[in-house]
């Protein structure tokens, strides 16, 4: 693995370790796509620190689990902001 990826990996795990921020919010902070992250968490991360990788991989069956949440938070908001009362 060339330096500037294995630098990134580590950054993105320890991005998301740390914020608890989903694939999407952390592609953005990084300029790279979701699939770029995806892939780097969960194929080259455990490569490269598995205890990191473990971690990492937590928080994201966290985000898993409540995305149905945010989803309907973010279509209420949508029609609120369109429909106001």
């Amino acid at each position: 693995m060339k330096d500037h990826i294995w630098q990134r990996v580590m950054e993105i795990g320890n991005y998301i370790l740390k914020s608890g921020a989903t694939v999407r919010d952390t592609a953005k902070v990084f300029g790279v796509s979701k699939s770029t992250v995806h892939k780097d968490v969960t194929e080259r991360l455990p490569k490269v620190n598995a205890h990191l990788a473990n971690e990492v991989k937590k928080v994201l069956e966290v985000n898993k689990a409540e995305r149905h949440l945010r989803g309907g938070e973010a279509t209420r908001q949508k029609f609120r902001t369109q429909n106001p009362l």
